[in-house]
């Protein structure tokens, strides 16, 4: 940790060597947690520039308690969010119903074929309103309460998106799934 505390302080006092080192180790994580709310590998490359600038406009008020990583994590989270909200009119929620069933079922649940880039990737398909309300709840664990607040939605309104993303999350992954399954065994 007194590392890290050095890095800190070069980033407080402008030394572009301990900007650049601290971007190094931690863009690639955060830049994961960006494509996770973002459509686009551009749109969550604006996220995490605009998530590093507020880190270093912000650092003064890090009180170097907690973790750091998640201390940078939340304003990421922050960031995506504040995006969102500035454009979240523009963006038609697809119907359920439009997304097409896999030609069989599977007969039992199996998901061995399935990696976790896929299941990003999936996950990143979901109409926006949905996708920040699964990954505020499913991944970051807030509350729906808390969804709400961030969102400005109301708790119902978050219930729902987050049920209609798991309806769609499952259509998704049965299509995915009888596709590869289809593709080897074909």
């Amino acid at each position: 940790m007194p590392e890290i505390k050095n890095i800190i302080k070069g980033c407080l006092a402008g030394n572009r060597r301990d900007q650049e080192l601290l971007y190094r180790r931690h863009a690639a994580r955060l830049y994961a947690v960006c494509l996770q709310y973002s459509g686009n590998d551009d749109e969550a490359s604006d996220i995490l520039q605009e998530g590093f600038i507020k880190i270093y406009e912000n650092l003064i008020h890090y009180k170097h308690e907690g973790s750091f990583e998640g201390w940078m994590h939340r304003i990421v989270v922050n960031t995506a969010l504040e995006k969102f909200r500035s454009k979240h009119n523009l963006y038609r929620v697809d119907d359920i119903d439009d997304i097409p069933e896999p030609d069989s079922a599977p007969e039992t649940e199996d998901y061995s074929g399935l990696e976790a880039v896929d299941l990003l990737d999936i996950i990143r398909e979901l109409p926006p309103k949905y996708r920040m309300v699964f990954n505020l709840f499913a991944i970051e664990g807030y509350s729906h309460k808390e969804i709400s607040q961030m969102v400005n939605i109301s708790e119902g309104t978050s219930k729902s998106n987050l049920s209609r993303a798991r309806i769609i999350l499952q259509k998704k992954v049965n299509l995915y799934t009888g596709l590869k399954k289809s593709v080897v065994n074909g």
